[in-house]
């Protein structure tokens, strides 16, 4: 039996998983399914999220800032379960504020493992082999993930050969954080995003990316409109599968991670909220804290 903050236990050495909102909670629970043995710590900070219609400086900042509070809570793997955090964020966390601060710890994003995914490469194949992939793939992500071009970028190198479509879905993220993941107004608004991307006289994507973690919320109304033939590709799935090979190939890393089963959540605003609707995203329980830093 998994342990919650109610018990008010803080686990030593946990993995840290970070959104701005309730998106990340699809990864951290399929994180939670798949390596029940670890422990976790959650981190959404909703007094400044979502982070999809703000400037890459500030993205960079309030991630870093996210970020560095998780490694103060004793998180020495975090994982950024945001694509606008991952896209703009990432790099400059890697290359510049873990050598300064902390050289001994890591930040993992979703960018790379999902166009790892879309370019059909398996799991745990060298980064550096190219994928022989053609075809019309698509992103569907916020407005900050899509002009970052991250997606693009990673698969010019991955899989040169397919063509990508990205698209901006930008009242997708506000859907979900107000709960409203099903009914007449979220079916207009799937419509809205998906239709012009399914005309017949343009070329239709094999896969289509979900390339934001709250969407998966929007899973079954979205799949409604998608054709059976497009797969659509959630991120938790990936991203877990991903994690799992990475902890494979870096031992160093694993032996460090607390294995007490201990779940924690921490927001830094409307823990009512976020416990209410994440229980009704979920389906089970869960305790919340309130934190700042």
């Amino acid at each position: 039996m998994r342990v919650t903050a109610e018990r008010a236990f803080k686990s030593p050495s946990p993995i840290g998983v970070f959104d701005s909102g309730f998106g990340g909670l699809t990864v951290l629970s399929k994180l939670i399914e798949t390596m029940p043995e670890y422990s976790y710590l959650y981190l959404a900070d909703r007094a400044r999220g979502p982070y999809g219609g703000l400037s890459p400086e500030v993205i960079n900042t309030y991630t870093r800032q996210a970020v560095d509070y998780l490694f103060s809570q004793g998180c020495p793997l975090v994982v950024l379960a945001c694509n606008t955090a991952s896209a703009w964020a990432l790099r400059n966390l890697q290359q510049r504020f873990l050598p300064a601060h902390y050289p001994t710890h890591r930040i993992l994003g979703v960018v790379r493992p999902s166009a790892e995914a879309l370019a059909d490469l398996p799991v745990g194949a060298p980064s550096e082999e190219a994928s022989n992939a053609s075809g019309t793939v698509a992103v569907l992500a916020t407005h900050a993930t899509v002009s970052s071009n991250s997606y693009g970028l990673e698969l010019a190198k991955l899989a040169p050969r397919i063509q990508l479509i990205q698209r901006s879905c930008a009242l997708w993220v506000p859907l979900v954080e107000e709960g409203e993941i099903s009914g007449p107004g979220a079916d207009y608004f799937l419509h809205k995003y998906l239709d012009p991307l399914l005309m017949p006289n343009v070329a239709q994507p094999s896969r289509i990316l979900l390339g934001c973690t709250h969407y998966p919320f929007l899973f079954d109304g979205i799949r409604k409109i998608v054709p059976p033939s497009i797969e659509v590709l959630g991120q938790a799935q990936i991203v877990t599968d991903r994690l799992v090979d990475w902890l494979e190939r870096h031992p160093e890393m694993r032996e460090r991670l607390d294995r007490e089963g201990v779940e924690r959540l921490t927001v830094t605003a409307d823990e009512d909220a976020f416990e209410r609707y994440g229980e009704q995203l979920l389906g089970r329980k869960f305790s919340v804290e309130r934190v700042s830093y």
